[in-house]
């Protein structure tokens, strides 16, 4: 018997809800957006010639970077909206003044 379809029925508890902060999640991207922005700086070192390495190694350090930077930044966004709009609804619901 495959579970494709599920009955509603079958749903008679309770859920729970885990209100905590991803912390894993938010510090991976944090380190992510950290690292590309230091090795996209590495890179623009080395393409300008004051740190060692050539030309091409430079373009790949930066690339590599970038590769590190966006997601990173993309999902550091993501958490940092996901908390304004926490605070925003505590507020709401307390009923005061933020």
């Amino acid at each position: 018997m495959s579970m494709a379809y599920v009955n509603d029925n079958d749903f008679s508890g309770t859920f729970i809800v885990h209100s905590k902060p991803p912390t894993k999640e938010i510090s991976l991207a944090v380190a992510l957006l950290i690292l590309g922005t230091i090795v996209i700086a590495i890179g623009l070192f080395m393409f300008s010639q004051q740190i060692g390495g050539d030309r091409i190694h430079g373009i790949l350090f930066a690339l590599l970077g970038t590769f590190l930077f966006v997601p990173g930044f993309y999902y550091s966004r993501i958490a940092w909206w996901r908390v304004q709009v926490a605070i925003q609804l505590h507020c709401i619901k307390d009923m005061s003044v933020c």
